[in-house]
């Protein structure tokens, strides 16, 4: 079962391009800490995702679930998977992120890790304030329209 992370924690990348995974986060993520990670860009900006072991199957298992037989299904889990990279935790508690996943990011010195129910989110700063930057009113109207609906 995928417990659900709670948590935002700023950190900074030493000159290696590795951060130290907070504390809290360690602690809820119990014994899937040490199963490792997959790494990949996010979806939708340029943030990363950070998987742990258990999940990335889990959520890769739907997947493929989905892929059978539909040519743009098979076109999406290509891509989804394309930038993936297994990281794993230092004996200093550190994750690398690799080259090509930090250029991707456009990472500054100060990251923001936050978690997003079952994988964590991991953003340059300035872009993580600017992305969860938003007007009241527009959050409302969001918020209705997805789970306020007699559909629902």
């Amino acid at each position: 079962m995928n417990q659900l992370l709670i948590g935002t924690y700023e950190c900074k990348l030493d000159a290696k391009g590795r951060f130290l995974l907070s504390s809290g986060l360690r602690q809820q993520l119990g014994d899937s800490f040490k199963q490792g990670f997959v790494l990949k860009k996010g979806l939708f900006d340029e943030y990363l995702d950070l998987y742990p072991m258990n999940v990335w199957r889990a959520e890769t298992e739907k997947i493929l679930e989905k892929t059978k037989l539909l040519r743009k299904n098979a076109d999406y889990l290509r891509r989804f998977v394309a930038s993936a990279k297994i990281v794993e935790v230092d004996s200093h508690g550190r994750i690398q992120i690799p080259k090509d996943l930090f250029n991707f990011a456009h990472f500054e010195k100060n990251i923001v890790i936050t978690s997003v129910l079952n994988k964590i989110e991991i953003w340059d700063k300035q872009k993580y304030q600017k992305a969860i930057e938003y007007d009241q009113d527009d959050f409302s109207d969001l918020t209705e329209e997805l789970f306020g609906g007699s559909e629902n």
